[in-house]
């Protein structure tokens, strides 16, 4: 099995959307047998919440369904339960670089930036990060399906 984390600031707008995406293109493509899939925080004020009611309608408005997720803190043990993680922006990475142990696997969710933290933003705000985490996550389903033989 093969683990995929995603991680945002309090698993309420970009992780919990990456994953629900993610999560979909993986059911779509078969693959759900070979590839888990999660998100969580850097931060744990949010533990237990649902997403932001935001993305969870235009996750809905895309046939994705998030709504049951649950926000969760990351915790060390998730440095070696998933072999993929992605920050979603450079503090994020930060945080995690600080915290990880040698050889942990992390990287940009994006090559060239950050996802914007559409939290204080408005609807347009939080369709442009979910048509931005839709594309990347194709893109990622593939690179892993590619790196991994599946």
């Amino acid at each position: 099995m093969i683990n995929v984390l995603f991680v945002c600031t309090g698993n309420i707008c970009r992780s919990p959307t990456a994953e629900g995406v993610f999560r979909q293109l993986v059911a779509d493509a078969g693959l759900t047998a070979h590839i888990r899939t999660a998100s969580a925080g850097v931060e744990s004020y949010h533990v237990g919440e649902p997403p932001d009611a935001r993305a969870i309608e235009i996750a809905a408005h895309n046939d994705v369904d998030i709504s049951g997720q649950r926000a969760h803190a990351f915790k060390p043990a998730d440095f070696t339960a998933f072999e993929y993680i992605y920050a979603m922006d450079e503090g994020h990475m930060r945080i995690l670089q600080r915290r990880a142990p040698a050889g942990a696997k992390l990287a940009m969710f994006l090559e060239d930036g950050d996802v914007p933290d559409p939290w204080y933003g408005n609807m347009k705000d939080f369709n442009d990060v979910y048509a931005m985490i839709a594309e990347r996550c194709q893109q990622l389903l593939a690179a892993i399906v590619e790196e991994n033989n599946l």
